[in-house]
């Protein structure tokens, strides 16, 4: 009995492990194919060709596409942690008639689909003269993040005694400088760990940048998610868009790898 169970247990392992690491799999394999084999179901490779990944690397927009994804993405986690951090702080601390109202209304912000604000929002981008541009990206992802940002602080900041911060004013410190001096290490692991889920969650994004960009004239706006979904779905390039997700799963890695690096050296000097 004990050992039905346990090979029961394994092969339900097993069938979770494959059905999650075969679409990555299956995208290795796709990238590494060219020509007619494209339109041939195989679940091994038969034959291996780099021209995909040197496509993406020497032609077309992709460079300015990974350009255009790192300057929207650092722009919008650092404006949301500035904002968010202010403002966690003074929700946090500061005492005012319908605070808990406000922070409800954050969290529902936060539970609204994209594609229910996406009229309102072209509509918005459209009066401000953004329709096209990077900034049109940087605000309508704000609008997603800053809410998310807000939240997730506001209850770090809360765990952190006030007495602490007292402790620092009477020791000389401004309300600022305690504010940088000790709010900012305490809530150091929970900044790098939003910054980390902010980066994945835009270069996961298609829908919204579609519509407040299209990705520009000849491309300018274009980011790396737009353009696998172009070359995938629209072209039908599907090898071209293996390529540059693959390309953009080792570039959220090697980021991650990055922040999680920062964390630890932070947690050791502390």
């Amino acid at each position: 009995m004990k050992l039905a169970k346990s090979a029961a247990f394994y092969l339900l392992v097993a069938v979770i492990v494959l059905i999650a690491v075969f679409p990555f799999y299956y995208a290795v394999i796709t990238s590494l194919k060219s020509g007619t084999a494209l339109f041939q179901i195989d679940y091994w490779p038969t034959s291996f060709s780099l021209n995909n990944y040197v496509a993406v690397f020497t032609t077309g927009t992709f460079p300015r596409n990974l350009l255009n994804s790192l300057f929207v993405s650092a722009s919008v986690v650092v404006i949301s942690l500035f904002l968010g951090v202010t403002a966690a702080y003074a929700l946090a601390r500061i005492k005012f008639a319908g605070r808990s109202a406000l922070m409800l209304a954050i969290l529902s912000v936060s539970m609204f689909p994209q594609q229910a604000v996406l009229a309102g929002l072209f509509e918005l981008v459209r009066t401000f003269g953004l329709y096209n541009s990077p900034f049109a990206l940087i605000f309508s992802y704000m609008i997603f993040t800053l809410p998310f940002t807000v939240w997730v602080l506001t209850t770090f900041v809360r765990d952190l005694p006030v007495e602490i911060e007292e402790a620092a004013i009477v020791d000389g410190c401004t309300q600022w400088s305690a504010f940088w001096r000790i709010v900012i290490p305490y809530i150091r692991g929970p900044l790098i760990t939003t910054t980390i889920i902010l980066s994945l969650q835009f270069f996961n994004m298609v829908t919204l940048i579609y519509v407040v960009t299209g990705g520009g004239p000849l491309g300018t706006t274009l980011t790396l998610s737009l353009k696998v979904f172009q070359d995938g779905f629209l072209s039908f390039r599907v090898s071209t868009a293996a390529a540059i997700g693959l390309a953009m799963f080792a570039l959220n890695v090697v980021f991650s790898l990055a922040y999680i690096r920062v964390l630890r050296q932070g947690q050791t000097t502390e």
